[in-house]
């Protein structure tokens, strides 16, 4: 499904700041009987031409580099795949890459703009030839006019993640060789996505599978609370403390710990974690030694850490000890034709089966799934079969549309539902609607919501942790 993609933040009126596109012609993918080579991808029982792209050329200052798997992060910072080492030029200022047959430009929150033949855009398309400036950098973006295979997993999922489309399988294929190592890998993606799932396969798919696997959502608790969960506490060492406690990460020995929306930190934990990673040690609170910790660290983020490194907000040295291997987990609109694959999983997960509910299986109700964008992605999904199921019935996409992302929504009918599962399902509502209105009127400080809710402040907490809302 098209995505519409913001273009020129000047005059969006203006026919010259339109971004222009591109339509690159995919190459064919007919069935391959015969014994398939490194260019081909086996797809059930057949096989097919593995994906590619087409290469292209960036040239600026007399310099030319050839991107050959349809990416590029351009920038002043030496971490970037390709470097402009000029002073008007942001460390991460902007990525380029072929997205849906054509190749898109997005600025990662530069200081002095991005630039698409002299329009500035926050996101927009390139055709071949144009001019994209950087700062005070001009660069030449050209297409090499050739295509390169992209490799490609031959397995159709990873641990609880699944998928057909060429976008996964690239993505299966980093995950493969990222769990063979102790590499640290960070996640990001949009809310949903399944970047934690990936993170729990990345741990069993490990030699540290059979070892502890935990997660810590970094946005969930406050600086001092956060501090104490990851490096533990000594009696005493603050009010309340009255005995010792282990941290995660000694919690985790020998195995792996997940630091979800590590964006969150506060900055003044960033470089406790930065030491954790460089020397593998750790201070419990009021503790004068270090201690040894044998764990690996993934991350995972619905941000752009590349944007809060460039304003401030997230230490560049942090980001890259963390980057060493970065995934990006595509939304559901991005792969809508693995959605019956999806929803295969997950209804098996929900525990339905085709003979308990036949209608949810039907091929005709799994192919029109790919008439919604699903913003809210697997978790949206999720939400809508287990609505299905609970009326026993095909609820119309056009309500899982409509309640996408709210909770505000009640179903319009109870009939089939018992007293406790409506009245269960009433509460969650309200609470999640609540919750949200307090916290915005208290601009996410939990101490005075949790006064005005007049609840304590740990159960309040868990409250935001059960229905994934975050406070300051």
């Amino acid at each position: 499904m098209a995505q519409r993609v913001r273009g020129a933040l000047d005059d969006d009126d203006d026919e010259s700041s339109k971004a222009t596109s591109l339509e690159l012609k995919p190459l064919a993918a007919p069935p391959f009987p015969k014994k398939p080579d490194d260019r081909t991808l086996q797809l059930g029982s057949g096989y097919r031409i593995a994906p590619s792209v087409e290469g292209f050329a960036l040239t600026w200052n007399e310099r030319r580099v050839v991107v050959v798997d349809g990416r590029a992060q351009l920038g002043s910072d030496p971490g970037n795949t390709v470097v402009v080492s000029e002073p008007t030029v942001s460390r991460f200022h902007c990525e380029v890459r072929i997205e849906a047959q054509r190749v898109l430009v997005r600025d990662l929150g530069s200081t002095n703009g991005t630039f698409i033949d002299g329009v500035r855009v926050r996101e927009g398309y390139l055709k071949s030839g144009a001019r994209l400036r950087l700062g005070n950098t001009e660069v030449r973006f050209e297409l090499e006019g050739k295509r390169h295979f992209l490799p490609v997993s031959e397995d159709p999922a990873f641990g609880e993640l699944v998928g057909n489309s060429a976008v996964m399988r690239q993505l299966f294929m980093v995950l493969e060789k990222a769990a063979r190592t102790d590499t640290t890998v960070i996640l990001d993606g949009e809310t949903g996505t399944g970047k934690t799932k990936a993170a729990a396969a990345l741990h069993e798919k490990s030699a540290r599978a059979g070892k502890p696997f935990l997660v810590v959502d970094c946005g969930a608790l406050p600086p001092t609370l956060l501090e104490a969960e990851l490096f533990g506490h000594e009696k005493g060492a603050f009010t309340g403390a009255v005995a010792r406690r282990m941290g995660v990460f000694e919690e985790a020995e020998g195995g792996t710990v997940l630091l979800d929306e590590v964006g969150e930190m506060p900055v003044e934990l960033q470089p406790r974690l930065l030491r954790v990673l460089e020397e593998k040690q750790i201070k419990r609170l009021g503790q004068n030694k270090s201690t040894p910790i044998d764990v690996r660290i993934l991350a995972a983020t619905h941000r752009d850490l590349r944007a809060d490194v460039n304003a401030g907000k997230f230490r560049a040295d942090l980001y890259f000890r963390l980057a060493v291997v970065r995934v990006t987990v595509p939304p559901l609109r991005d792969r809508l034709a693995d959605l019956p694959l999806i929803a295969h999983a997950l209804l098996g997960e929900l525990g339905a089966t085709p003979a308990s509910h036949p209608a949810l299986f039907e091929e005709k109700f799994l192919a029109s799934l790919s008439r919604a964008d699903w913003p809210g992605n697997a978790r949206e999904l999720r939400n809508h079969l287990e609505r299905c199921m609970l009326f026993e019935e095909q609820v119309p996409l056009g309500e899982a549309a409509s309640t996408a992302g709210s909770s505000r929504t009640a179903p319009q009918s109870w009939a089939g539902v018992s007293l406790a599962s409506a009245r269960q399902r009433v509460i969650e509502q309200f609470e999640r609607a609540y919750l949200e209105q307090l916290l915005e009127r208290y601009a996410g400080k939990v101490s005075q919501a949790a006064k005005e809710a007049d609840v304590d402040r740990v159960y309040l907490y868990r409250l935001l942790r059960k229905y994934g809302l975050k406070a300051k």
